[in-house]
């Protein structure tokens, strides 16, 4: 007599995924690449990139409504994303994971190769796709660049290059960004980083068991 596979066992848990609005697109297409039909996505505003202080309090109320919904595998698709140790210890509190890193631009190039370039990215302005379409909406008209563009010195002044690091490979994508590197009076570098760290990242937290 064959036995028969135990699908219950092989089945993995369903994994709630907390995340960066700004990297949604890109969970999303590491879940279909990879079929993690498991993994269920919820997104904070991609707009606390620029107010990291609201991170932590947020991310704890996600994850207590995960928990309230039955998810008992949690992760946090974020990096410390600039609140200084706040988001770590909530998410120690309850016992959840990140992607390991100080923010997307280091994971999506991967640790190992943001370390080794150090010093030299210190004047640099990043872009993301995300960052690429929505352009206009995150730099330009919150800064009042679109009707003042006399303030981009203020504002891009101490950058000297712009570094689009591209996750896909978009002719329309790196037009703008070109566009905003010639605006902004930057230097212009194109690096093809694809989901960097991210895909071992969630790879890692769909195989663990809750």
């Amino acid at each position: 007599m064959v036995d028969q596979p135990d699908e219950t066992r092989s089945t993995p848990p369903r994994l709630r995924v907390i995340a960066c609005g700004m990297i949604a697109r890109e969970i999303l297409a590491v879940k279909a690449l990879n079929g993690l039909d498991h993994l269920d996505l919820k997104c904070l505003p991609a707009e606390f990139h620029f107010y990291p202080d609201r991170i932590p309090a947020a991310m704890e109320a996600a994850i207590l409504e995960a928990r309230a919904e039955g998810f008992e595998h949690v992760f946090a698709g974020y990096a410390d994303c600039g609140t200084g140790g706040r988001l770590d210890a909530v998410l120690a509190r309850h016992g959840v994971e990140r992607v390991a890193g100080p923010h997307c631009f280091a994971f999506y190039q991967g640790l190992e190769a943001f370390a080794a370039i150090g010093d030299s990215d210190m004047t640099t302005f990043y872009m993301t796709d995300f960052l690429c379409r929505q352009f206009d909406a995150f730099f330009m008209k919150p800064l009042g660049l679109d009707r003042h563009p006399e303030l981009i010195p203020d504002y891009f002044g101490h950058y000297q290059k712009l570094v689009y690091l591209a996750q896909t490979d978009d002719p329309a994508l790196d037009k703008v960004a070109v566009s905003a590197a010639t605006l902004l009076g930057l230097a212009y570098e194109r690096r093809s980083t694809g989901y960097g760290d991210l895909t071992a990242a969630l790879l890692g937290a769909a195989s663990r068991p809750a």
